[in-house]
């Protein structure tokens, strides 16, 4: 399929979200993202190409994905299924393979596709501030795409939140912000210099469109996370602490402890866990933390 405004790639549709906004909502998850954070915890949404995970251990050699791979690139061998360079990543293994030793990671979905699955959940929403939420990856590396759901949900009015990372040119978040009734921004670090040893990326960019579009009206929470020695650093929280309240308009911040729960992702995307040296915060910084971003006038959640 090729790609256009009104499609785009997916790595997973989650139901009854209660941690991405307000109230029960269903989450969309773009494909693809220009940093690439330590402590992601979505690393399968990475990438921005489709990705067919092959597990020979799982393989039972019944050999039904040989002959129904449209581009011959399967074989069977004695450790089980080999797959070659000729594989257009179409999925169709995936689909058949009874004992699940391959999946595709990451589909291109259709913009009618899409909201097919969000109004499926709106009864669910009545009544409430429940709505969609598009996360990912980075939903706004895939601007035509996330325009046109926004657009589209807006017209039926579904409450839309954008969690982003804000590294995007600023026309292409000012474009998207018309749409948006929620946006929920992380703000990683405030020294550049970690930041990208961190992320991969400086943060000016980040920081000059979020205070664009704190000053533009946006409803914003800011999402910050915690990371033992390197975003919970006295220096940092109270930087972050006094950035974030100095943004007009913006009074809600959640903090998020990390946590190590994603390592089995990266094996089973068959990568090395680049984290492995982060460390979780204790429950003491936990609450130094919410108390020094409450003293600054913010309403603080931890967790998210």
């Amino acid at each position: 399929m090729t790609m256009t405004s009104t499609s785009g790639t997916l790595f997973a549709i989650k139901r009854y979200a209660v941690h991405d906004g307000p109230d029960l909502r269903v989450t969309i998850f773009f494909k693809g993202c220009p940093l690439s954070c330590l402590w992601c915890h979505n690393p399968e949404g990475m990438d921005f190409s489709l990705e067919i995970l092959t597990r020979p251990e799982k393989c039972v050699a019944c050999g039904d994905c040989v002959p129904a791979c449209p581009d011959a690139a399967l074989s069977l061998g004695p450790a089980g299924p080999m797959r070659d360079t000729s594989c257009t990543l179409c999925g169709h293994c995936a689909e058949i393979c009874p004992a699940l030793a391959h999946e595709a990671v990451g589909q291109i979905w259709t913009l009618e596709a899409v909201l097919a699955e969000i109004r499926k959940e709106l009864p669910f929403f009545q009544g409430t501030q429940g709505g969609v939420t598009f996360s990912g990856g980075e939903p706004l590396a895939q601007p035509d795409f996330l325009h046109a759901l926004l657009v589209a949900c807006g017209q039926e009015a579904i409450h839309r939140a954008v969690d982003t990372s804000g590294h995007a040119p600023w026309p292409v978040l000012e474009r998207i912000a018309r749409h948006v009734d929620l946006f929920l921004y992380d703000l990683k670090h405030m020294d550049p210099h970690v930041h990208k040893q961190m992320t991969g990326v400086e943060n000016s960019l980040i920081l000059d469109n979020l205070t664009r579009l704190a000053s533009s009206g946006a409803q914003i929470v800011v999402r910050v996370p915690l990371i033992a020695h390197i975003t919970d650093t006295p220096e940092n929280l109270a930087r972050t602490a006094d950035f974030v309240a100095g943004l007009p308009g913006v009074r809600s911040c959640d903090l998020l402890p990390y946590h190590g729960l994603a390592q089995s992702k990266y094996a089973k995307l068959g990568r090395a866990f680049p984290g492995t040296h982060l460390v979780s915060v204790s429950q003491e910084r936990i609450a130094a933390a919410g108390a020094l971003f409450t003293q600054r006038g913010l309403c603080v959640r931890i967790g998210g």
